[in-house]
């Protein structure tokens, strides 16, 4: 496609709006992390997925009535949605873990490797085919992740292992969303996971205990509710008003708040090996987004939050 016809078929007025929503949406989710990242220094994760998922249910649900979402559950009780749920209920509860003890840029550093993992699973499991381009950048962008995770090394914390975990389980969630009915609203199925999540983390508090919280912890997950609805809306948003090959780079400055939101709350800087594998990843990710793009492949999963 020449440049002026991309320009007549996607107006670059909408993909400057796309553009400011995906970063929008990526600093809802950055938000998210910090607050939940709070959270974490005084009550367990089961805690967090049961409170702040209750609080996210509510909005999410809300969203989905006020938009005329809500409708006979037949779809919804899908396998493909049941196992989504699964992944994501495994994801979260791997990276809220993850974070109560890496710094929130590493952690954020890490989960980049999503659309590299999301492309190997496709392969694997969807019989999508990849060139050696391709594949050539996931292995680049896994060596930034090993760059970013230093095993053997003193700089190792078993944490990094829970956000590949959390890497993993929601590559997997996002290739089962690929297999529900394409007529399920996404609001709906994102309103379906936080109210599995909220009921998974009660289901755990028999076990680690219901601890009281304070008044800066409760604002905590308030504000991580909101944040991460906020940047779920403002995804799909993104994804509908631009062209989805020049939207999905800008996903990628989650890194920058991070960076910024670890440095300002927590006075966390990342290491410089921390960037240089950064900088692979996100270099292979784009990579990967524009070769996609190419092929006509590319495809954003409707949530980046945890």
């Amino acid at each position: 496609m020449s440049f002026l016809a991309f320009r007549r078929a996607v107006p670059l007025s909408d993909n400057l709006r796309a553009a400011g929503l995906m970063v929008a949406a990526m600093c809802g989710f950055a938000l998210n992390d910090a607050m939940v990242k709070l959270a974490t220094q005084e009550i367990e994760p089961a805690q967090i997925m049961a409170v702040r998922g209750a609080m996210a249910s509510v909005l999410l649900f809300a969203l989905a009535w006020w938009r005329g979402m809500l409708r006979p559950a037949g779809p919804i009780l899908s396998a493909p949605v049941a196992w989504r749920t699964v992944f994501d209920l495994l994801a979260t509860i791997s990276y809220i873990t993850a974070l109560t003890q890496l710094p929130l840029a590493n952690a954020s550093a890490i989960f980049q490797a999503l659309p590299l993992a999301i492309t190997l699973g496709a392969v694997l499991f969807l019989g999508e085919k990849v060139g050696w381009r391709r594949w050539l950048a996931i292995l680049v962008g896994f060596l930034g992740v090993v760059i970013i995770v230093r095993p053997g090394t003193e700089g190792f914390t078993v944490y990094s292992l829970a956000v590949l975990a959390s890497v993993v389980c929601s590559a997997a969630r996002d290739i089962f969303t690929r297999k529900m009915s394409r007529g399920l609203p996404s609001v709906l199925v994102a309103a379906v996971g936080a109210l599995s999540i909220t009921v998974f983390g009660l289901a755990l508090l028999p076990f680690v205990g219901w601890r009281a919280m304070s008044v800066e912890t409760t604002a905590a997950l308030c504000g991580a509710a909101l944040a991460i609805a906020f940047g779920y809306v403002c995804v799909v948003a993104a994804t509908r008003v631009g062209e989805v090959g020049f939207v999905a780079p800008f996903r990628y400055t989650i890194l920058l708040f991070a960076i910024v939101l670890g440095f300002l709350i927590f006075a966390e800087l990342p290491a410089f090996w921390d960037m240089v594998g950064s900088a692979i990843v996100v270099g292979s990710g784009i990579y990967m987004i524009y070769r996609e793009r190419r092929v006509s492949r590319v495809k954003l999963a409707p949530t980046q939050g945890h």
